[in-house]
């Protein structure tokens, strides 16, 4: 049983390590699209929706980080409130 446990909190913690990379590009991205958008238009051709996107970018980046941040400090110390947020 103790073995389980311990897998699922390496689990968890990987998991939530997957999420706040993914966050963390999101807010990568967001913050290059927000400060040079004609560098990012030679990519993308979807120029009208380049501003909205990338603040859109940002706060999901945002979000994603700080709830996988919050997701390893609770699988870190086994703590069911940051989990459950």
């Amino acid at each position: 049983p103790m073995g389980v446990l311990s897998c699922m909190k390496h689990l968890m913690f990987i998991f939530n390590v997957l999420v706040f990379a993914a966050g963390t590009c999101l807010v990568g991205v967001g913050v290059w699209v927000a400060v040079d958008p004609a560098g990012f238009q030679d990519i993308v051709a979807a120029k009208p929706v380049l501003s909205a996107g990338a603040y859109l970018l940002l706060a999901v980046g945002i979000a994603l980080s700080l709830l996988g941040f919050l997701g390893c400090c609770g699988a870190l110390r086994r703590s069911r409130p940051l989990l459950l947020v």
